[in-house]
């Protein structure tokens, strides 16, 4: 008679617990080092780095329970949450708290909060939801629904006014409608309507602040005190770290108040300063893992709204990072957009490890057979 044969699968704890190691590595360093930039940035202040870590602390525990999660629930959810986030940036509309001369924040008393960062991950789930629905490639009219449903939030942030995040927002719709399969032709005639827009955005949409940011990104010597104080400071900062940096606790220009926004949107310049040219390539190379590893669990998902949601969210994740460090570098104007990960504050990252939980669960049920 003969025996049965039973093969063993072997699994790791992480997986066990439905968590991607390479995800978690990369993330677990690039928040280690934000918290010791942070240290640095905010003149060695530990409660700074205890608040931070406290959020970080939550942020991991939210997405390990988002990872749990299948694929399915979140294609489910995704007309809600995409719902109550247009409810929320109306509200901020109306209601919102006032700061730094925008109207960006919803304060519930206990806690206040970004609506904007809950769109960066709401808009590419709805996209994906929505063209997961057909066969691909899409349909024009398909494309046309699923533009709208991206210029919506996109219109509501800009009215904050936030122009930044609200082309962070159109840009990680935008990719996800790119990535369904759209022809090159199209994409050629909306790239042209884009170009085609952006004189109107200028004349009618921008407001005189975020004119005065373009014009001092393209000369920012031509106001040194006062526009384009800022972007000159910071490019002596990452210059003056040369290939190996100046040493932690080092930085002069940070110490001495030279640069705005140390802990948050300028925190790769700190960083740039006091551990050079290779320090920087490091930050790089932890991004690059996270990337890769993103697009690399959306290839082996099956399910047309798991590669979606992968796709898009790796691309806008790259997007961020890009814009973040080529604002600092005074490769673009500056539009207050934080690194991701590292950067001080709970929004921003919170809407990140959202997105990650996703993943993680893309991944875990990559053999789910959903549309």
């Amino acid at each position: 008679m003969a025996e049965a044969k039973f093969t063993t699968i072997k699994t790791t704890m992480l997986e066990r617990l439905h968590i991607d190691g390479f995800l978690l590595f990369a993330l677990v360093c690039l928040m280690g080092i934000g918290l010791v930039t942070i240290y640095s940035s905010g003149g060695q202040d530990w409660d700074l780095v205890n608040r931070q870590l406290t959020r970080l602390g939550i942020a991991l525990i939210v997405m390990f329970i988002l990872a749990q999660i299948p694929p399915m629930a979140y294609r489910r959810l995704a007309v809600y949450f995409y719902s109550f986030g247009l409810i929320m940036l109306i509200l901020v509309l109306l209601v919102g708290v006032v700061g730094k001369g925008a109207q960006r924040w919803l304060d519930l008393g206990v806690i206040r909060f970004q609506p904007s960062e809950v769109m960066k991950l709401a808009v590419p789930l709805m996209v994906a939801w929505y063209i997961s629905k057909f066969n691909l490639p899409p349909r024009a009219r398909n494309i046309a629904i699923g533009f709208v449903l991206v210029f919506i939030p996109t219109i509501l942030i800009a009215k904050q006014p936030d122009l930044g995040t609200s082309l962070l927002v159109a840009s990680s719709g935008i990719f996800a409608l790119f990535l369904s399969g759209m022809s090159w032709r199209l994409i050629g005639l909306i790239s042209a309507l884009g170009g085609a827009f952006a004189p109107i955005m200028w004349f009618f949409l921008m407001q005189g602040y975020q004119k005065q940011r373009v014009l001092t990104f393209l000369n920012p010597e031509s106001d040194p005190l006062g526009s384009g104080y800022h972007i000159i400071q910071s490019k002596i900062a990452i210059g003056s770290g040369g290939l190996f940096g100046k040493g932690f606790l080092n930085g002069s220009q940070s110490y001495l108040d030279y640069l705005p926004e140390k802990h948050t949107d300028f925190i790769f310049t700190l960083f740039s300063e006091e551990f050079g040219f290779f320090g920087s390539l490091s930050i790089l190379a932890l991004y690059a893992l996270i990337i890769s590893r993103i697009i690399k669990i959306g290839n082996i998902t099956r399910s047309t709204f798991g590669k979606l949601y992968c796709y898009s969210f790796a691309t806008a994740f790259f997007i961020y990072v890009v814009v973040n460090m080529m604002m600092v570098l005074g490769l673009l104007p500056i539009v207050g957009s934080p690194l991701p990960i590292m950067s001080y504050g709970g929004s921003s990252m919170m809407a990140i490890m959202f997105g990650l939980g996703i993943v993680m669960s893309c991944k875990i049920y990559k053999d789910a057979p959903v549309n």
